[in-house]
């Protein structure tokens, strides 16, 4: 059955006011731009995933619109009106409207966890794209030195799209892998053998893990950029508390084991 133009808006206005508040909760804040988010194109590539490119190149447009509003302060650094209108262009309008596409995987992986995980993987690719010539074109002999500008943008932007990425994508395949959103109605995805009294191990076992993963990607990647010239320094690997990380992630591996071993005691209990 063919969605009605009311649900796909309604629908369209919350994924994209979710993702909007997501856009505000960072883990890393970059010196000169960028920022990692708690997964927050995620509710885009939902849609995209849902409805496909029309009504997802319309949400992308209109969630790219308030991410303008809300770094309405980037063109304050503009040097011309031609500058102005670039940055609004590639580090705006295109870098986040292309998430538009990221549904295009629902017709070739018939996995929905790999078909999200994926998507959020190409739009990842596509705005990084987009930052970098930014970087190269309009922020040259700004807040990226003139001299081998594409090399220093293709560094400076990976500092924070790569943790990007990583958690996106996590989280896609997380989400994707507990709730079903091919049908009119998303419903949680259980098979026969789950339904026990503890279903929700296998759920809280995976949020624990992205959790883990989340924390040690902030934890790790901000310290690899210089708070002052916003550069990458892999030296700086140094000064990461890796007893916190290495803590954080056995304890968090350690719960999720135990809660699926727990589950599937119970299935094999009810089998029995």
């Amino acid at each position: 059955m063919k969605p009605t133009k009311t649900k796909l808006l309604t629908e369209s206005a919350i994924m994209i006011a979710l993702s909007t508040v997501l856009s505000v909760l960072k883990l890393a804040d970059m010196p000169y731009g960028g920022s990692v988010t708690i997964a927050s194109a995620l509710p885009m590539v939902i849609i995209a995933y849902r409805y496909g490119l029309k009504t997802g190149l319309f949400a992308g447009a209109v969630h790219a619109a308030l991410q303008l509003v809300l770094g309405l302060s980037a063109l304050s650094y503009a040097t011309s009106w031609q500058s102005a209108v670039a940055i609004v262009m590639l580090d705006y309008i295109l870098a986040f409207t292309f998430v538009g596409i990221s549904g295009v995987f629902r017709k070739v992986l018939k996995n929905q966890a790999a078909a999200l995980t994926a998507g959020a993987l190409l739009f990842s690719v596509i705005r990084y794209a987009f930052h970098v010539i930014a970087g190269a074109t309009v922020w040259a002999g700004i807040s990226i030195p003139t001299a081998a500008a594409l090399a220093y943008s293709f560094i400076y932007n990976a500092t924070y799209m790569i943790p990007e990425t990583i958690v996106l994508a996590v989280a896609a395949l997380y989400v994707g892998s507990l709730v079903d959103f091919r049908p009119a109605a998303p419903k949680r995805m259980v098979s026969e053998k789950e339904e026990n009294d503890i279903f929700w191990a296998k759920p809280a076992a995976g949020l624990l893990v992205c959790g883990a993963v989340i924390f040690d990607v902030a934890e790790i990647f901000e310290k690899l950029q210089n708070k002052e010239t916003g550069e990458f320094t892999i030296t700086a690997i140094s000064s990461v508390n890796w007893m916190e990380v290495i803590t954080v992630t056995a304890v968090a591996f350690v719960i999720a084991a135990v809660l699926l071993i727990i589950q599937k005691s119970a299935q094999k209990t009810k089998e029995s």
